[in-house]
Order: structure tokens, then C-alpha cells, then sequence
């Protein structure tokens, strides 16, 4: 038993049988996932499938790989049948046959073709070479990597197959629908950017869906770090870009489609602004004129007529309601709501603006009579001096045209009269009360 070999140290009948279990194990394991790998979804799609790109030249060297794995295998198994034969020539192996099976368990024992491995990718795979020999455990571990090479790109491309071309199909539907949508509200290609988008969706959707087909390994992404076959993800970001850019197509549409529900109230109310608008702008100018003729030396600011692009866009607004061109009528509503409420802040503030004069003779005329009345609860409604002056500045109020600067120092000198005459000490008259009490 001390005798040696290539192989090593010749193995015992025990060890035989070990090895001869564990080497049948791996037979049946690689031969159920060989089979398994012949019987792949994928697979049979890729075989059958007008390939193009990366998935073309992967699947071709894929091929290539699983011919040769399949070759190899047989080898292998041819190995293991010999081991095997030999083993069962009699209960107690001779030396002789213990020899034989170290060299074929252990040795480099297994020969293949050359030819067979020409196409194989790896160290080992070359036209060059007549033959290749391999032991046992070193074929395992070749098929193993033949049998990753193989799968890798099935796995890759079976998940992208499974997961892109369903989800392509259910957007373009959904894509279908949202056309005839919006072809019913008027937007179309080259009448409204959303028309444009849906043009553009429909062709990167069906290019898309093309280019996963024929080349699905160009949408996916391997796991970085991971060696096991088929790891990683189908890569979505055009499906994901086109999936966002459809919805928000959708949003214009819903808005669209919003509008032709409300445009006739929203139209109603449009003109009540703008008619609020001009006849306040009326008001102002009557103002106007009232403020010219009563009240001197002051500016009036001019009133503009009503803008008369605004009545315009208007009949444009309903002659698209009427012509059912909501995706023009939307945009033009919203501007035309915000440049109403405009036009009608405008007029207000025009029509103070010219009846600021109004206002500041009203308050003249106010803070007058509240003196007045201050002067009379005091007892002091005859004063000579404090009647001239209230005459005085009563006068320039109430006539026409007023003199605002002169009205409003006139009631400051009644103001000033009145806050000396109330702060005055009061003076008992002759032969009042208090005198005949000092007599009695």
C-alpha cells in the first residue's frame, strides 16, 4: 500500500467507495441541472427569439458554453461508469484494480477532444490544442463554471422578458386610451404640446418594446458584488421616464376636461368681473366730473376707458366653448381670470383715487359739526367770535368749487377758537346767586 503514483497514494477499498458515492452525487446534481437548464423558459425563448446586440453575442457564446458543458459531462459520466465497472468486478478489489481506480478517481484521467472545447470561453477552451485530460474533481469544477456561463444569460434574460414587455404592453393601453381622450377635447399633434408628447411616448414605447425583445440583456442591470448567475435587476428607467411623462399628459388632460365641465360658469363669471370693472371705471369718470365741479385747485387723475382686449379675448374664449376647443379654452381662461381680477382692482382703486378730494371735504365737513356739537354741550353755541369763524369755514365747504387747503385751514382756526374758548376760565355774571349769598 506504500506504493506510489501519479495519482498520489493508492486509495483503500473504503475510500474507493466514498469517493465513487460522492462523485455519483455530483453526476446526478449536475445532470438535473442540466436538464433543468435544457428545459428553461428562457432558454427556449432565446432559441427561438430574432436576437440582436448584446444579448446576441452573449447568447452565442452562452451556446457554446452549454455544448461543451454537455460534452464534458459525458466525459464525466464515461469516467464515472468505468470507476464504477471496475469496482464491481469482485467483492475485495485486487491491488491491481485499486491502482487502476486511484489513477481514474484522483489521476488526470478524463480525456477530452479538443475540437469539443474549441468554442468554450475560458483558459481552457481553444482551437489549438488535440486534446485536453482533466481529473475528476477539475472537470467538476470546469462544468460549474460552464453550467454559471450558460445560465447567467438565460436567468437575465427570462427576468426581462417576464418583466418589461407585460408592463410595456399595459402602459400602451393605457396609452391608447389617454389618446382617444385627448382627441376628443381637441389636443392633438402639433395643435398642443401634450399632443406632442403623446406622439413622442407612443414611439419610444414601441421602440422600447422592439428592443427588449430582440435584445433583452441590453435592460439589465448585474448585482454588483454578486457572482451567482442572473444576479441583478431588469433595468426600467425608460419605462419608469415614459410611465411619469404619460401621467402628466394625463393631469393636462384631466385639467382640459375640467374645464370643458365648468367653462360656461367660469365664462359667466369672467363677465360679471369685467362688467364690474367697467362700471366702476363709469363710476370713476361721473366722479371725475363731480370732483372737477366742486372742488378747486386739485389734480384729478385721468380715467381710462375699459381695456378693449379683454372684451376680445372673451369672444375668442367663447367662440373656442363654442367650437369645442378646450385645449385652447384652458390656457385662456386661466389668463383671462387672472387679468379680470386685475382690471376690476384697477378700477377700484381708480375710482378712490379720484374721489380722494370727496372724501377729504366729507372729513372736513365731519370734524366741523363734531366741534359744533363739542361747543354747544359746553354751553358756548353763541359765541360771537366762534359763530363767525364756524360761518366762515361752513361757507367754503358747502360751496362750490371747493377750496380744500383754504376750507381746511378755516376749520383749524375754528378748531383753535373753540379748544381756547373751552380751556377759558369761567367768569361769574353780576348779581348772580353767589352775590346775594354774600348780602344774606
Amino acid at each position: 500500500m506504500g506504493a506510489t503514483d501519479p495519482a498520489g497514494p493508492v486509495m483503500d477499498r473504503d475510500e474507493v467507495d466514498r469517493a465513487l458515492a460522492r462523485l455519483g452525487a455530483e453526476h446526478e446534481a449536475i445532470e438535473t441541472s442540466l436538464l433543468a437548464l435544457q428545459d428553461h423558459a428562457g432558454r427556449r425563448l432565446l432559441e427561438g427569439a430574432e436576437l440582436t446586440g448584446l444579448t446576441k453575442e452573449r447568447w452565442a457564446s452562452a451556446e457554446a458554453s452549454i455544448t461543451v458543458l454537455w460534452t464534458y459531462f459525458e466525459a464525466y459520466a464515461g469516467a464515472l461508469r468505468r470507476a464504477r465497472e471496475i469496482r464491481s468486478r469482485r467483492r475485495w478489489s485486487s491491488r491491481e484494480d485499486l491502482v487502476e481506480l486511484t489513477e481514474l478517481l484522483r489521476g488526470e484521467a478524463v480525456t477530452v477532444a479538443g475540437a469539443a472545447t474549441a468554442g468554450a470561453p475560458g483558459p481552457q477552451g481553444g482551437a489549438g490544442r488535440l486534446s485536453e485530460r482533466f481529473t475528476l474533481t477539475a472537470l467538476v469544477d470546469r462544468m460549474n463554471e460552464l453550467y454559471a456561463a450558460g445560465l447567467d444569460p438565460v436567468v437575465a434574460a427570462d427576468a426581462v422578458w417576464s418583466a418589461l414587455p407585460a408592463r410595456i404592453d399595459l402602459l400602451a393601453a393605457e396609452l391608447r386610451r389617454t389618446r382617444r381622450l385627448a382627441h376628443s377635447v381637441g389636443v392633438r399633434p402639433g395643435e398642443h404640446p401634450a399632443g406632442d408628447d403623446l406622439e413622442r411616448i407612443t414611439r419610444t414605447l414601441t421602440g422600447l418594446r422592439e428592443e427588449v425583445v430582440s435584445d433583452p440583456l441590453a435592460y439589465w442591470v448585474a448585482a454588483q458584488g454578486s457572482s451567482a448567475p442572473g444576479g441583478g435587476r431588469p433595468d426600467t428607467a425608460v419605462y419608469d421616464r415614459e410611465a411619469r411623462a404619460l401621467e402628466e399628459v394625463r393631469r393636462e388632460i384631466d385639467a382640459v376636461l375640467s374645464v370643458r365641465q365648468d367653462a360656461e360658469q367660469r365664462l359667466i363669471r369672467l363677465r360679471d368681473v369685467l362688467s364690474r370693472a367697467d362700471r366702476t371705471l363709469a363710476e370713476a369718470r361721473t366722479a371725475r366730473g363731480e370732483v372737477l365741479a366742486k372742488i378747486a385747485a386739485t389734480e384729478v387723475p385721468v380715467v381710462s376707458g375699459p381695456p378693449t382686449v379683454l372684451q376680445e379675448q372673451l369672444a375668442t374664449a367663447a367662440e373656442f366653448r363654442r367650437q369645442a376647443q378646450w385645449h385652447r379654452l384652458s390656457p385662456l381662461l386661466e389668463s383671462l381670470e387672472e387679468k379680470a381680477e386685475d382690471e376690476l382692482l384697477r378700477a377700484r382703486e381708480s375710482l378712490t383715487a379720484v374721489t380722494a378730494p370727496l372724501a377729504v371735504r366729507a372729513e372736513l365737513r365731519g370734524r366741523l359739526d363734531a366741534y359744533r356739537a363739542k361747543v354747544a354741550r359746553h354751553g358756548l353755541a353763541e359765541d360771537p367770535l366762534l359763530i363767525e369763524r364756524y360761518d366762515a369755514a361752513r361757507r367754503m365747504l358747502w360751496s362750490a368749487p371747493c377750496d380744500l387747503r383754504v376750507a381746511e385751514q378755516a376749520v383749524l382756526r375754528y378748531q383753535r377758537t373753540a379748544a381756547d374758548v373751552l380751556d377759558a376760565p369761567r367768569v361769574p355774571e353780576q348779581g348772580g346767586p353767589e352775590d346775594r349769598r354774600g348780602e344774606s
